[in-house]
């Protein structure tokens, strides 16, 4: 229950320990530091009763880790595409929603007033209990997948483990769109129940990653890597953000890292808007993204997409081996596509993705 009608109602969470014991098969805490271990992120916050961890929406409560993201502040339907995912059932649509929280700290965040709940005095709880079934059955009546993006799903394992239980039978597949800053653990758990996630990759160093999101960036990496090996598709983003990751050697690095891992990863370059903290910095230029593009190119990426600034040729979708424009895209929508079960229908070049 929640201490208060208006804020968020608090649930069992999974993933927690005593402080001081590496099983990680208990939530309650140790009786005699009264402390408990948090194992869904990388921050590892050890809690005393009464106290919450720096995403602001699992605590220490009475013994019991808990968690407030069983809710539900967002929910509508929407062209996949808009994620993004571009290689994944394209002209298909999602009922995407979100429950407050993050697990970062952004200083440009576009979703702020849902992702900074309790790391920002202003930002007020908006969130109500979620009721899985009612969103599955929406979700097949409409034909669409469930996604889970705004604000962390990754602080949401609870909810997406009771979604997929019903999602699954349905035949209604779920999406992430994350920061990818989990423990092993987590990812793990909620891999099985994912047919794709989205991943930002926000900064090519430590430094400038931890400094824009107060967070270490190698756990993301490996995410990437590690949902990928678990058979989830992955797409990644990374907004072109003024003195993190907009100048050339961050792109380039950032590319060579994907391409290293695998050059079949769709990568986004995302137009960096001002917003929140970061009100001064100008839009990013075409040209820019242009430039960026190429650089992902060079680094041996074959699919790069930039979504509005370029137009349509930013975001259609070529075979890699004979250079046909299989997919067009408008903003937000797939127009054309060619792709037929995977393959070219011109060459027969294997276009990896979801493309059912």
């Amino acid at each position: 229950m929640s201490d208060d009608p208006r804020g968020p109602v608090w649930r069992t969470a999974v993933l927690g320990e005593p402080a001081g014991n590496e099983s990680g098969k208990s939530n309650k805490y140790d009786k005699e530091t009264r402390r408990i271990r948090c194992l869904l992120c990388p921050h590892g916050c050890e809690l005393r009763p009464g106290e919450t961890g720096v995403c602001a929406v699992r605590r220490n409560h009475a013994g019991v880790l808990e968690t407030a993201t069983y809710a539900v502040a967002v929910a509508h339907l929407d062209a996949i595409e808009r994620k993004p995912f571009y290689h994944v059932r394209p002209g298909s649509r999602v009922l995407t929603i979100a429950g407050p929280g993050c697990s970062f700290r952004c200083n440009y965040c576009v979703n702020h007033r849902l992702s900074q709940y309790g790391q920002v005095a202003d930002v007020a709880w908006t969130g109500r209990p979620a009721q899985p079934a009612e969103l599955v059955a929406q979700a097949a009546a409409n034909g669409a997948s469930l996604a889970m993006s705004y604000a962390e799903p990754g602080l949401a394992p609870e909810l997406t483990l009771a979604l997929a239980a019903l999602a699954a039978p349905a035949g209604v597949p779920i999406v992430w769109k994350t920061n990818g800053f989990l423990t092993v653990s987590a990812i793990d758990l909620v891999a099985g129940a994912l047919d794709a996630v989205n991943i930002d990759v926000k900064a090519a160093g430590e430094s400038a990653h931890r400094r824009l999101t107060g967070a270490h960036l190698r756990p993301v990496l490996d995410a990437v890597e590690r949902f990928r090996a678990a058979g989830v598709w992955v797409e990644v983003s990374t907004p072109l953000i003024p003195g993190v990751s907009a100048e050339p050697d961050a792109l380039r690095a950032i590319a060579r890292h994907l391409a290293g891992i695998d050059p079949d990863i769709p990568w986004h370059l995302l137009r960096f808007t001002p917003d929140f903290r970061m009100r001064r910095p100008a839009p990013t230029s075409p040209d820019v993204l242009e430039a960026a593009r190429a650089t992902g190119r060079d680094a041996g990426l074959r699919y790069v997409y930039v979504e509005r600034a370029l137009g349509a040729a930013g975001r259609e979708t070529r075979c890699p081996a004979c250079d046909t424009v299989l997919v067009q895209r408008g903003i937000w929508e797939t127009l054309e596509s060619a792709v037929t079960h995977g393959i070219c229908p011109h060459c027969g070049q294997s276009i990896p993705g979801r493309w059912g």
